[in-house]
């Protein structure tokens, strides 16, 4: 097990053959705005990572994991206990999400979804926490509407070519993107991740928010990468 120190003395363990905790997920969760003591679930949880960075920084937000893996959902309940934290992991498959959980019973969804339609994207054992294999963009924008109460957000952080195909599915499903933020390595770099809030019924209006730049063109930490990882 490889174990990453959070923050407020919360700690991540995972498995040496998943993938670490990435930017990505550190970026999504930084992202969020939900209200003090919001109902809020992540699909596709894995390890409990983006769960237990929320609930680092706001302890009040009664978080519920979905998580097709058995072995990743046991670890993500783990996880929170060893920090104090509450959070309830349900294992199952979040395309059959209407036998898991209420309808409308979140305020809010987050989500670090694969990225890559099958077929495309990397190769190799880690294929399918890559490609959309178990979970197309369809069916994980359905699950976040089945969930959202009206009125609630929707959080993800994905790749700039699936941009058209984001915005698509999630208008299809009543969610209406209100907050965008592309994610850079270096400030002349290309932009590498999207953060994107959508709202369950809100009004056409998209708020684009500075570009969250990595790094310094000479590699060094930017004070937004430091605010991210709660190291300002």
């Amino acid at each position: 097990m490889h174990q990453e120190t959070l923050w407020n003395g919360v700690t991540l363990l995972q498995p040496e053959n998943q993938f670490r905790l990435g930017t990505d997920s550190v970026a999504c969760a930084a992202f969020a705005r939900f209200s003090r003591g919001a109902a809020v679930a992540d699909l596709g949880c894995g390890s409990g990572a983006i769960a237990l960075m929320l609930l680092a920084s706001d302890p009040t937000l009664q978080v519920t994991g979905v998580e097709l893996q058995p072995e990743a959902a046991r670890l993500a309940q783990e996880n929170a206990a060893r920090s104090g934290l509450r959070c309830t992991v349900l294992e199952g498959d979040l395309r059959e999400i209407r036998s898991l959980l209420p309808a409308g019973s979140m305020d809010g969804v987050i989500s670090n979804p694969p990225y890559f339609p099958v077929g495309s994207g990397p190769g190799g054992p880690r294929a399918a926490a890559r490609s959309e294999q178990t979970c197309t963009l369809a069916q994980l924008t359905q699950a976040a509407a089945w969930l959202l109460k009206y009125g609630g957000s929707f959080v993800l952080v994905h790749r700039p070519e699936r941009l058209a195909d984001l915005i698509w599915e999630l208008r299809s499903q009543n969610l209406e993107p209100k907050r965008i933020r592309f994610v850079r390595h270096r400030p002349r770099s290309p932009v590498s991740l999207v953060l994107l809030e959508a709202r369950k019924g809100g009004k056409p209006g998209m708020q684009y928010e500075p570009d969250l730049v990595l790094f310094t063109e000479d590699g060094e930490e930017t004070p937004d990468y430091k605010t991210i990882y709660h190291r300002a």
